[in-house]
C-alpha cells in the first residue's frame, strides 16, 4: 500500500521536493522541522540566501543586515529562506605580503562551496550576497554553473573620506602615501591622520577598484536589480534593493528564468563594454572570462580589444579620475553610463527584472557632466582596458590604459628584473630604480605565485614617488583596481610555464606601445636559445591549498580558470 499521497507537499518540478515529498523522506522532513519550519513551509520553495558576511572585511561586515531584508522579501514572495555562508577575503588587507596569494584562488573555492551546499540541499533558487573583489565573480560563476533562479545583491560602496579638506578622498590615493613619505612629500603624522579618516563607513572601498567594478558589472550583466551596482552601503535604498531582490527571485522561480538565460554571449559583451566605459579594473578580464566559461559562452581577449576600440572611457572616477562611486550613483549610477553608450550594447539581453536591458534603458536619462561624459565628448577616446601582444607576451598582456598618462603610451626602457614583489619594493624604497627603467616582476602568475598576486604595493610606491612618467612595470602578476600608471600585467605565458618573461635579464630593452597594442623585447634568436638552455623554473614554497590550485589553474589569457 502506498502512502506517498500523504506526503506530496509540493510539485515534483521543485528541486526541494527531494527533501519534502514521499514517505521515505521522513528523516529529511524531521531535520527541516528542526530548523523551525512547519508543515505549511514544506509546501513552499526553499531558497538559499548565500551570505559572505565577515567581521574582518569592511565590505562585508554589514551583510547580515542585508540578508535579513532579503529573507523578508523571499517570505513575502512565498518562499522559505535559509541562510548559508561562504568565505570572503579582503584584497586590501592582503596587499603587499604573502596573503595576496589567496584571493584569486578563493574565487573558485567560493564557486565550489556554493555548488556543494546548494546542490546537496536541493534549493530551488538562491540570492547571493557579496561586495568585494573575488567573491562577486565566484558567486556569479556558481550561478552560471548551477543554473537555478538567482539574483546577486551587492553590499554597495562606502562613502569617501575627508582628508585635509578633500571630501572626495579614497583609499586608492592613501595607498600612495608611503611612497610620498619616503620621498619627503608628506609627513608620517599626515599619513597617520589620513589612515583614520579615509574609510568612514562600511562597504566596498569608495573608488572604482575591482570590488566596485564587479558590483557595477553585476548590474550590467543583468544579474542584479537596477541601482544595486552603486547605491551606497549605508543608504536605505541598499536595504530596499535587498528586500526587493528577495521578492524578485521568487518571480524568477515562477517564470523559470535562470542565469544561463541571462548570461549569454551578448550579455557578456555588454559586460566588456561597461568595463571599457567605466575604466574598470583589469581584473574584470579574468572574471568575465571565468564567468563566460561557467556559462558555456565563448568570450576571447579579441572581444576585449575590439570593444576597447569602439567604446570610449567616459567616467571620471578614481583612481583614473576625480570622483568616488557615490558621485556616480548621484547621477543614476551604471544605468546612466549604459544609457550614454546605448548604441554599443545588445539591448535584447534579459535581466533579473524579467525585462530586457533595452526596456530598462528606456527608463534611464542620459547625463553629461564632470562625472559622466558622453561618447561624443569622452574622458578618453578608447576604452579603459587594452590588450597587448608581442614577443614578450605571445598570448597577451593587459593594461588599464585609462589610468596611464598619454606621454607613457609609448615607452622604451632597460629591464630591471625581480622574481617577487617584495624584492621590487625593497629596491624602489632603496632608491635603486633609475629613470628609463622597465621594472619586470615575474613568477607572480597564477601558477608561479601561485595565486597571481596584485602588485599594488609596488605600483603605489611608483606613483607615490612620482616615477610614473619615466618608469614602467611589466609582470605576469596582476594589479589592484586601485592601480593606475604605466603598469602592464597578466603577461602570458607566465614565467613558471616557460613564457618569454622567464628569460629577460637586467639591461634588456623592452618596448611598450599601448596605441598599437604591442609589448616587445629586443633579443636575438641565438641569445634566447642560450638562455632557455640554462633555465630552471623558480619554485616557491606553498601549502596544500595553493599546491592544488597551482596544479589545475590555467593561463591568465584564459581567465585563470580551473580545469581538472
Amino acid at each position: 500500500m502506498s502512502f506517498d499521497g500523504e506526503f506530496q507537499y509540493k510539485a515534483a518540478s521543485l528541486r526541494s521536493s527531494e527533501l519534502t515529498n514521499h514517505i521515505g523522506r521522513s528523516g529529511q522532513r524531521a531535520l527541516l522541522y528542526a530548523t523551525g519550519m512547519d508543515e505549511e513551509d514544506m509546501k513552499k520553495p526553499l531558497v538559499a540566501v548565500v551570505n559572505s558576511y565577515s567581521e574582518i572585511v569592511p565590505g562585508h561586515m554589514h551583510l547580515k543586515d542585508l540578508a535579513a531584508q532579503i529573507k523578508l522579501g523571499i517570505a513575502e514572495g512565498g518562499g522559505v529562506p535559509r541562510e548559508i555562508g561562504t568565505i570572503a577575503i579582503c584584497d586590501g588587507l592582503c596587499q603587499g605580503h604573502s596573503g595576496m596569494r589567496y584571493p584569486l584562488p578563493s574565487r573558485d573555492l567560493i564557486a565550489d562551496s556554493i555548488e556543494m551546499a546548494v546542490q546537496a540541499h536541493c534549493f530551488d533558487a538562491m540570492v547571493l550576497i557579496a561586495s568585494c573583489d573575488k567573491i562577486i565573480p565566484g558567486m556569479l560563476m556558481a550561478a552560471a554553473r548551477i543554473n537555478i533562479p538567482a539574483i546577486i545583491v551587492t553590499g554597495g560602496p562606502m562613502l569617501p573620506g575627508n582628508v585635509g579638506g578633500n571630501d572626495l578622498f579614497c583609499s586608492s590615493e592613501l595607498r600612495e602615501y608611503p611612497g610620498r613619505v619616503e620621498a619627503g612629500k608628506i609627513t608620517v603624522d599626515e599619513m597617520k591622520r589620513a589612515e583614520e579618516a579615509t574609510l568612514p563607513t562600511c562597504g566596498s572601498c569608495a573608488h572604482l577598484g575591482t570590488a566596485n567594478s564587479m558590483c557595477m558589472l553585476s548590474e550590467v550583466l543583468g544579474m542584479a536589480l537596477p541601482g544595486a551596482g552603486t547605491a551606497p552601503a549605508v543608504s536605505n535604498r541598499r536595504r530596499r534593493i535587498a528586500k526587493k531582490s528577495g521578492r524578485q527571485v521568487m518571480e524568477l522561480l515562477r517564470r523559470g528564468i535562470t542565469p544561463r538565460m541571462i548570461l549569454t554571449r551578448e550579455t557578456l559583451l555588454n559586460g566588456v563594454a561597461g568595463a571599457m566605459a567605466t575604466g574598470s579594473s583589469t581584473n574584470l578580464v579574468l572574471h568575465l572570462m571565468a564567468i563566460a566559461h561557467e556559462a558555456g559562452v565563448d568570450l576571447s581577449l579579441n572581444d576585449f580589444d575590439r570593444i576597447s576600440r569602439e567604446v570610449p572611457f567616459i567616467c571620471n572616477l578614481q583612481p583614473s579620475g576625480k570622483y568616488p562611486i557615490a558621485s556616480l550613483d548621484a547621477y543614476g549610477g551604471i544605468q546612466t553610463v549604459m544609457k550614454n553608450i546605448e548604441s554599443k550594447l545588445h539591448k535584447d539581453s534579459l535581466t533579473v527584472t524579467g525585462m530586457t536591458l533595452g526596456e530598462l534603458l528606456d527608463r534611464a536619462t542620459p547625463v553629461e557632466n564632470d562625472v559622466i561624459k558622453t561618447m561624443e565628448r569622452p574622458q578618453k577616446s578608447e576604452g579603459g582596458i587594452a590588450v597587448l601582444y608581442g614577443n614578450l607576451a605571445p598570448e597577451s598582456a593587459v593594461v588599464k590604459q585609462s589610468g596611464v598618462n598619454p606621454s607613457m603610451y609609448h615607452f622604451k626602457g632597460k629591464a630591471r628584473v625581480f622574481n617577487s614583489m617584495e624584492e621590487t619594493d625593497a629596491a624602489i624604497t632603496a632608491g635603486e630604480i633609475q629613470p628609463g627603467t622597465v621594472i619586470v616582476i615575474r613568477y607572480e602568475g597564477p601558477k608561479g605565485g601561485p595565486g597571481m598576486r596584485e602588485m599594488l604595493s609596488t605600483t603605489a610606491l611608483i606613483m607615490g614617488r612620482g616615477m610614473d612618467s619615466d618608469c614602467a612595470l611589466v609582470t605576469d602578476g596582476r594589479f589592484s583596481g586601485a592601480t593606475h600608471g604605466p603598469c602592464i600585467g597578466h603577461v602570458s605565458p607566465e614565467a613558471a610555464q616557460g613564457g618569454p618573461i622567464a628569460y629577460v635579464e637586467d639591461g634588456d630593452e623592452i618596448e611598450i606601445d599601448i596605441t598599437n597594442r604591442k609589448l616587445s623585447w629586443s633579443i636575438t634568436d641565438e641569445e634566447l636559445a642560450r638562455r632557455k638552455a640554462n633555465w630552471k623554473p623558480l619554485e616557491k614554497p606553498m601549502g596544500a591549498a595553493l599546491r592544488k590550485y597551482a596544479a589545475h589553474v590555467q593561463s591568465a589569457a584564459k581567465g585563470a580558470i580551473i580545469e581538472v
